[in-house]
């Protein structure tokens, strides 16, 4: 049996809304929204950590951030961890890396923290070496690179390239965007050229950001406009594979590292266990996955790396704690798990559960040199099912004390198996008579507009 060459079409800062698949009404993704039907579209897809490293720690691993001890930014990969690379150059395979890393801490990337990629054409940081128009990486060499074209484009050209040369032998093929990321040094997501009016004159605003807005009024076009290549890249890219006849033979998974609130629920983009964080575009195609169907198991980027490594009939490495999706792709029936967890130790230390229809989050004092905490308190309740877009905190209304209560001891359950042990008290916020009604977005405006003079958060 012919191994199948693996290919992951890898996103950053990308919401799950942009997609056609998940009610963005504009037409962006086509590609992306056609090969879901046609593939496996796993809907509820999610990342455990929503900042850059920690997420892409997780994925390369099979981890949570916390086991890699990538737990923030600029903390290395450890050199001696498995790795999804490591495991398929074991079996036979080839792999190469192109794009954006951030797991390395030092310019260009040496070859021991590279994470058992063998080729490579990438840079630690690519936001602050490169822009939308000056596409710059690093070759296995460690010389410069300067590639033509929308940074999009150079990217998916040197994967195309790639591909073209490994007709013969399976590969592992990671290419990793910055796009729809900030361009750190102007705070701009910069489109292809003319990209930004063309968004901008058909705009669709997700409730969230109609509610809270955040820089969204002045940032949406371009970030839409960054999406809308990113998919046109993906459609060429999957091109490319048909046509050198390796599309029977080839699984390629989309997914991003976590999504961007636009400043709403805090000061920055991310670092949030929100939805409009968390929440991710995943799709994935090819032999076994085709008429997967809508996948409604709730995954997570530790899952990326098992699910690949057995989609490819290699073992899963018994250090990965992420589990395989296929047996779910197979019978919808096997069972899976019931809540997801989510951690932040940058900006703040928090840690939040979902479940199908709740989301519970604590809080604590942030300390910059320590991933967890001793001591969270309770800092929000959402019903999912009446409540999608987390806009009406419930946390210390009377009528949910039950459920916080079973959200609680599931949420300290995750921490205890997660964190070596570590079970740590959680106060539970103050008591507060329940609503029985809904705010419309004017007044969520309002009551947002009050509750931030005085420190708060909408519900608090």
């Amino acid at each position: 049996m012919q191994k199948p060459n693996v290919i992951v079409f890898f996103t950053d800062q990308q919401r799950h809304d942009t997609t056609g698949a998940h009610g963005n009404p504009m037409g962006l993704t086509p590609n992306f929204d056609r090969l879901a039907r046609a593939g496996t579209h796993v809907y509820n897809s999610f990342a455990c950590q929503p900042l850059c490293g920690p997420a892409r720690a997780s994925l390369q691993t099979g981890l949570w951030a916390t086991q890699t001890g990538v737990f923030r930014n600029e903390i290395p990969l450890p050199d001696d961890i498995e790795t999804l690379a490591k495991v398929f150059g074991r079996n036979g395979y080839s792999t190469a890396y192109i794009g954006k890393w951030h797991l390395a801490g030092v310019e260009p990337v040496p070859k021991e923290r590279r994470g058992g990629w063998q080729e490579w054409l990438a840079a630690n940081n690519l936001e602050f070496i490169s822009d939308a128009y000056d596409a710059v990486l690093f070759d296995g060499e460690g010389q410069e690179k300067k590639l033509p074209g929308y940074r999009v484009d150079a990217l998916t050209d040197a994967a195309i390239r790639y591909v073209d040369r490994h007709r013969s032998d399976p590969f592992l093929l990671f290419v990793s965007f910055l796009e729809p990321h900030h361009q750190n040094h102007t705070d701009d997501y910069p489109p292809p050229e003319g990209y930004r009016q063309a968004m901008d004159a058909n705009l669709w605003t997700p409730p969230d950001l109609v509610a809270l807005e955040g820089t969204s009024s002045w940032q949406l076009g371009g970030y839409y406009g960054m999406v809308k290549r990113l998919d046109e890249a993906f459609g060429r890219l999957m091109d490319a594979v048909r046509s050198l006849g390796m599309a029977n033979d080839t699984i390629v998974m989309f997914t991003s590292d976590h999504a961007c609130h636009f400043k709403t629920r805090n000061v920055e983009y991310k670092r949030s266990c929100h939805e409009s964080a968390v929440r991710v575009p995943t799709m994935i195609t090819g032999p076994g996955f085709m008429a997967g169907g809508q996948v409604r198991a709730l995954f997570s980027t530790p899952d990326i790396a098992p699910t690949l490594i057995d989609a490819a009939g290699i073992e899963v490495p018994p250090s990965m704690e992420g589990r395989s999706l296929m047996p779910v792709v197979r019978d919808a029936r096997s069972p899976w798990r019931d809540d997801l967890f989510f951690q932040i130790s940058e900006t703040e230390t928090g840690r939040a559960l979902r479940t199908h229809r709740w989301k519970y989050g604590v809080t604590a004092e942030y300390d910059h040199d320590c991933p967890r905490a001793d001591s969270y308190r309770e800092a929000y309740l959402y019903d999912l099912d009446a409540d999608p877009y987390e806009m009406v905190n419930l946390i210390g209304m009377d009528a949910f004390v039950t459920v916080v209560a079973e959200l609680k001891a599931r949420l300290l359950d995750w921490i205890e198996r997660i964190e070596d042990g570590h079970r740590p008290e959680i106060v539970a916020a103050p008591q507060r008579p329940s609503r029985q009604y809904r705010l419309h977005p004017r007044q969520l405006r309002e009551e947002y507009a009050r509750d931030s003079s005085m420190g708060m958060r909408p519900g608090d």
